[in-house]
């Protein structure tokens, strides 16, 4: 199964969540530590290691493939611009200007160039990294500082460390905060998503945005985990009901949790009592589904 954990907006406590389940299912005899996969897919800012502490044994660069011109072959005709849907290609007089931070590495340019003026380079936008945390299979991916597009790293992180058959394994997805490109391509293909929230006007209104990416858009079943519980209003609460949106957990706010953060110890190691709770949302997940 693969549980994507995300959130309409930063600081909710999405890795806290991503990085509890994981460690509490490493103890569960119905999850064996050889099928659990832990990716971080916040490729701009990672910080699931700084929890989880893993030893790295795989490093490779990615990034797209751009058009790199052979200029005693090419006419100057301007084809490859006039397919080119992200103006990251352009033809002035006798000039060919590429833009790399523009191209998606679509290929339209190569495969319309008439002359076979056209071949691709790999523009190398980020690294992504595969080791293990303990028994606890972890991957993540790294953007290069200056870069724009996340979604070709997480697409390939996803691709590399995900199995064909990922349905004898359990996959934690650490989506990236908001509801953009990224997280959209964090979420897909996933069987499940855990949606962190707050329960305050904020919280609901980002909220908000997710599901209707995650069901709406992608058409997933979601489920809520409501962390700082007992701060704001109940309308986090009203909304779900409403919604038919199961809230699977609640974490109350506790300082003894933001202290364990703020010194890179996981929520499920300093307080031990929460293992089982985080186990029981797991054992939820399943009837969820068949209901949405």
């Amino acid at each position: 199964m693969i549980v994507a954990v995300a959130s309409g907006k930063g600081g909710t406590g999405k890795t806290t969540v991503a990085v509890s389940l994981a460690l509490s299912l490493l103890e569960d005899n119905s999850s064996p530590a050889s099928k659990l996969l832990y990716l971080d897919c916040d490729v701009e800012e990672p910080n699931a290691a700084l929890f989880l502490k893993p030893v790295f044994e795989q490093r490779e660069e990615v990034g797209i493939l751009v058009p790199e011109v052979d200029f005693d072959k090419c006419t100057y005709c301007g084809r490859c611009a006039e397919v080119c849907q992200y103006h990251a290609i352009a033809v002035v007089a006798q000039k060919v200007l590429i833009f790399p931070e523009l191209c998606h590495g679509c290929g339209s340019c190569t495969l319309n160039c008439p002359e076979g003026a056209i071949h691709e380079v790999l523009n190398v936008t980020g690294v992504i990294e595969m080791g293990h945390a303990g028994p606890l299979a972890f991957g993540q991916g790294v953007m290069n500082v200056g870069q724009a597009m996340a979604v070709p790293i997480i697409r390939q992180l996803k691709k590399k460390a995900i199995p064909p058959d990922p349905s004898q394994q359990v996959v934690i997805l650490d989506a990236p905060p908001g509801t953009s490109c990224p997280v959209v391509e964090s979420m897909r293909g996933a069987d499940f998503v855990l949606l962190v929230t707050e329960p305050t006007p904020f919280g609901l209104h980002d909220l908000r945005l997710a599901v209707e990416v995650a069901r709406e858009e992608l058409g997933l079943p979601v489920g809520v985990v409501v962390n700082r519980d007992g701060v704001g209003d109940q309308s986090v609460d009203e909304y779900c009901t409403a919604e038919n949106i199961p809230i699977l957990m609640r974490i109350p706010l506790d300082r003894r949790i933001a202290e364990a953060y703020s010194e890179g110890v996981p929520l499920v190691k300093a307080l031990p009592e929460y293992r089982e709770k985080f186990r029981e949302l797991y054992r939820k997940i399943p009837s969820v589904r068949l209901t949405m």
